[in-house]
């Protein structure tokens, strides 16, 4: 039935009315919908974003996002110091990271806009921003003289707390799904391990004791599990573990350098930064067994650090 026809049928049915006050009119439901389709879905957009050096000299890398199949690439900075190690928001919308723009000594923690990198603001001085899952607060790692330690604040940069001391190689936290608990990384001697803590910094355990180095914990969408980069056989390799430590599978298989792991929205990928190709760049591959790895970045310097994210308009 045409808008038109629609119409007319409706205009008489009300005109019936009008000459029969004690009648009611029904009209059916779907009659009332017929020929106007409710409006289409938005589904949410994903995006990686990641550092590169591809625009400048080695040193001075910037941010920049793209789609998870690698295109749509757009630069969301351009400052003349270190601008890196980005972390998107929960709701994709912005974007913390690491800068050496205005700082004494490296770093701050920033945030900007996901879309176009505007809306720049200062947080604190600290490095390695990571968001809890309701957005509300942000881990980060605060170097002093007596070595590094987490500290976790509020979105907006106040209500900073100091978790554990600051007599410890404390590194790249990463919050649990439902916010109670964070891993990270902590230098022991010459090793470096993963661990995990309750977000208010108690209840420290190891989750890794390799005799080697192990790092870039990246926590899985539904909290089971932990892909995280060791070199327990001299390069570093790609693995995932349960939370607790435990069923621990290795992913990659290379002879070169794969390290830096983030999952998908959904779980069922990770993106990753490899050497394989005689130079670092950013790849994906199935988290359940590294299987269909698809390289995603093709330039000539450094590509890396990548975080993936959801954002619903």
């Amino acid at each position: 039935m045409s808008h038109e026809t629609l119409l007319l049928a409706v205009g008489a049915l009300v005109l019936v009315g009008c000459d029969s006050p004690t009648a009611p009119v029904t009209v059916q439901p779907e009659a009332m919908v017929l020929g106007f389709p409710p409006p289409p879905r938005l589904q949410p957009q994903q995006r990686i974003v990641f550092t590169s050096d591809r625009a400048g000299a080695p040193g001075y890398d910037e941010i920049y996002a793209m789609n998870p199949d690698g295109g749509g690439v757009v630069r969301l900075t351009n400052s003349p110091g270190y601008d890196a190690e980005p972390a998107i928001s929960p709701d994709g919308r912005k974007v913390a990271f690491a800068s050496f723009r205005n700082e004494s000594y490296c770093c701050g923690v920033y945030v900007m806009s996901s879309t176009d990198g505007s809306g720049v603001a200062r947080l604190t001085s600290g490095r390695a921003p990571a968001w809890s899952r309701d957005g509300s607060k942000i881990a980060f790692t605060r170097d002093g003289l007596q070595g590094s330690g987490i500290y976790v604040m509020s979105a907006d940069g106040s209500g900073i707390v100091h978790l554990g001391t600051t007599t410890t190689a404390d590194n790249q936290p990463t919050w649990s799904p439902d916010g109670s608990k964070i891993a990270f990384t902590r230098g022991h001697g010459s090793f470096h391990d993963v661990y995990v803590m309750n977000a208010d910094g108690s209840g420290v355990v190891a989750l890794t004791m390799d005799s080697a180095w192990a790092g870039d914990p990246a926590w899985s969408p539904d909290g089971s599990k932990i892909a995280f980069s060791s070199n327990r056989t001299w390069n570093s390799q790609i693995y995932v573990m349960n939370a607790d430590g435990s069923g621990r599978v290795r992913i990659t298989t290379n002879s070169f350098w794969d390290y830096d792991p983030t999952w998908s929205p959904d779980g069922t990928k990770l993106a990753f930064t490899s050497r394989r190709d005689g130079n670092d760049e950013i790849y994906v591959m199935s988290a359940a067994d590294g299987s269909g790895v698809v390289r995603l970045t093709f330039a000539p310097g450094f590509d890396g650090e990548a975080s993936w994210g959801r954002i619903s308009w």
